[in-house]
């Protein structure tokens, strides 16, 4: 199991702060350090040059796909890839339609069909190849001659049709909202071995935890409202997403994220809450209920 930080949760204005973020998990002992895209916010592929003192690994959770031409998103990746000495892991989804359409003003039409096309001209290009295509929504004919090795694509695969483009097109999935019976029974069937199964976790030590989940649903209200999340949602029996919240004693945060492991996640992207001691304190204890 190997175990991330999200590095960009905690208030930092600036690539100093970023920087620091990054070196703090590493310290901390963290296998990987992950970005996502908020919208407004920073990007995060350029984001991780910023990042020199950082674990092992640097993904994204992820770069939405709409919104840039895979020849864009194999360009920023692979520079990305030589600024961080060939740490990146490249996380990309379609997102919603909330974003892409409602804020960006992009159609947003057959998020499965279009990922497939999106990563059949990726990833000839990410390892350098030529690539002539003609589809649906992309046609392209262009090389790239950046020097950097090819990185790992995740892509953030909840329903059926995505985790079918994911076995066959990516490296694995990033998954939200989900619990480890979903995880063993449902993501790890449809991907198959050797797939990494990224899992993003909020996590909380505290003796409030229901506190904690009610204060989680009111600040996530929006995550029942997006179509994706609230059918993985459903699919686990789960009535939003603070069920998924792990918050307790650390005996009961460790037993939670081991069960993740048993199930079959190959990483955990941890979200620490609470007020800055609390998160500090989650995020200081999560890698050692993994370590050794």
């Amino acid at each position: 199991m190997r175990i991330g930080q999200h590095i960009l949760t905690f208030g930092a204005t600036t690539a100093a702060e970023f920087g620091a973020n990054a070196a703090e998990a590493k310290a901390r002992g963290y296998d990987s350090g992950w970005t996502n895209q908020q919208p407004g916010s920073w990007d995060p592929l350029a984001v991780l040059a910023a990042m020199p003192d950082s674990p092992p690994e640097l993904g994204t959770a992820v770069v939405p796909t709409y919104p840039r031409h895979p020849v864009v998103m194999a360009t920023e990746a692979l520079t990305a890839q030589a600024l961080t000495g060939g740490k990146l892991t490249l996380g990309i989804g379609p997102s919603h339609e909330w974003v892409v359409t409602e804020q960006l003003g992009l159609p947003y039409e057959s998020p499965a069909r279009h990922t497939r096309e999106y990563l059949e001209v990726l990833r000839p290009l990410l390892r350098g190849e030529h690539v002539k295509y003609a589809g649906r929504f992309f046609t392209v004919d262009t090389q790239l001659t950046i020097s950097a090795p090819e990185p790992p694509v995740l892509i953030s695969a909840l329903g059926p049709r995505m985790l079918d483009v994911a076995r066959e097109l990516a490296d694995g999935t990033i998954a939200l909202w989900v619990q480890p019976a979903l995880v063993a029974d449902y993501l790890v069937p449809r991907l198959g071995e050797d797939a990494r199964v990224v899992v993003g976790v909020t996590v909380s030590i505290t003796t409030d935890a229901d506190g904690v989940r009610e204060n989680s649903a009111r600040e996530l209200a929006i995550i029942n409202e997006l179509p994706a999340y609230r059918a993985i949602l459903d699919r686990g029996g789960l009535s939003g997403p603070a069920d998924t919240v792990i918050a307790g004693t650390e005996e009961e945060v460790a037993a939670e994220l081991r069960r993740f492991a048993d199930a079959g996640a190959t990483d955990l992207i941890v979200n620490a809450v609470g007020d800055p001691r609390e998160r500090a304190r989650a995020l200081d204890f999560v890698p050692r209920v993994f370590a050794g």
